[in-house]
């Protein structure tokens, strides 16, 4: 079946947040009362789940929701300072030609997608932007965005730099691709099996050719 929906997340695949994100963390290390990251740490982390790093870690996980919530705060005064990856621009303007629907679904808040997109000039590409409250269960979100509009599971893409983006799309029935130039290490993405493994945003749209003749999003 063609593939009409595309669904991207948005840090470390529309957004190179990773940098910041490891600096608040870092930040907020004697608030929550964890160690800072180690460089040796992070490329640790780089090949593990969520889930993993968690329990790794030394934060409890009734105290996550809480850390979270202040990621997300402090991400907000330095949002516009991120930067976009290189090339995704170029990539979503070929997708919208080529009519696809596309949108955004994000552990992040829609207020920073929002924010981040307008201030780089991306915000009118997408369709939707969903905020996800949830670490894991983006599965839930993907189902009832397919819902809404009527679609089949075949019919969706999920574009994604994490291992809990692969795992949400294979519990949800959709292909997924994985992107290289987010958090997770190559070898870990490819461990769990995406559809497509890619290395540059231009290569989205070849993955999109692999399928059938393109049908416009009703």
């Amino acid at each position: 079946m063609t593939i009409k929906l595309v669904i991207f997340d948005f840090d470390g695949t529309i957004a190179q947040t990773q940098d910041a994100i490891i600096g608040i963390i870092n930040q907020l290390a004697p608030e929550f009362g964890y160690a800072p990251l180690s460089e040796a740490k992070i490329e640790h982390f780089r090949h593990l789940t969520a889930k993993e790093i968690i329990k790794q870690s030394d934060v409890p996980l009734w105290q996550v929701p809480f850390l979270v919530r202040r990621i997300r705060q402090e991400l907000k005064q330095q949002i516009t300072l991120i930067q976009a990856t290189l090339g995704i621009e170029q990539a979503l303007e070929q997708l919208k030609q080529q009519q696809y629907y596309l949108g955004i679904l994000t552990s992040n808040s829609e207020e920073n997608a929002c924010q981040f997109l307008r201030h780089h000039g991306l915000l009118h590409y997408f369709n939707f932007v969903e905020s996800s409250s949830y670490l894991w269960g983006k599965d839930k979100v993907i189902k009832r965005l397919i819902n809404e509009r009527n679609l089949s599971p075949e019919a969706v893409m999920y574009v994604g730099d994490e291992i809990r983006d692969i795992t949400a799309a294979h519990q949800s029935g959709v292909k997924v691709t994985a992107v290289s130039w987010g958090f997770n290490s190559v070898m870990a993405l490819a461990k769990y099996q995406p559809y497509a493994l890619i290395s540059h945003p231009s290569q989205l749209p070849l993955v999109m050719k692999q399928e059938s003749a393109l049908i416009p999003f009703n």
